[in-house]
């Protein structure tokens, strides 16, 4: 493994039932502004339990001087996130981390991966199967420089 391929925290992300009520909550408390996360469509490239799971899911981003945070409401199409809600409650879903390469830290990695997605100019993410050892789920994550 790469020994930085995890130490450029991007996000973190909270899945919810209720996204406005999420993001209301922490609009009153200063937190803010929020964005939708672009189409989930760009990801020509999808890897997952579920593509209606995925594609269905809705995103909100509010980005601060130092972390960017991710709410999270996915639809009752089965997901990961659906199943963590389902089980666990809300709460953070996982830890993402930013990286130059998305198909070279998904390979440096030595771990499972439990979602991927790709898009047409190759960045683009990977959930890595992280939770039962780790606490949590870990995400790669190379940005396109028009997304949030």
């Amino acid at each position: 493994m790469t020994p930085e391929l995890f130490n450029n925290l991007h996000h973190v992300c909270i899945v919810v039932h209720d996204i406005g009520r999420a993001q209301a909550f922490y609009e009153s408390i200063g937190v803010g502004p929020w964005v939708a996360y672009p189409p989930l469509s760009e990801y020509i490239e999808l890897e997952a339990p579920s593509r209606e799971g995925f594609m269905s899911m809705q995103y909100r981003v509010c980005n601060l001087p130092n972390i960017q945070l991710q709410l999270c409401q996915p639809s009752q199409d089965p997901s990961p996130q659906r199943l963590h809600l389902d089980t666990k409650g809300e709460g953070v879903f996982h830890l993402g981390f930013e990286v130059p390469d998305a198909d070279a830290a998904e390979a440096s990695s030595g771990l499972s991966v439990k979602m991927r997605g790709r898009r047409k100019n190759g960045t683009g993410f990977t959930y890595y199967d992280t939770e039962d050892s780790g606490g949590v789920v870990l995400l790669t994550r190379a940005t396109d420089p028009s997304t949030p």
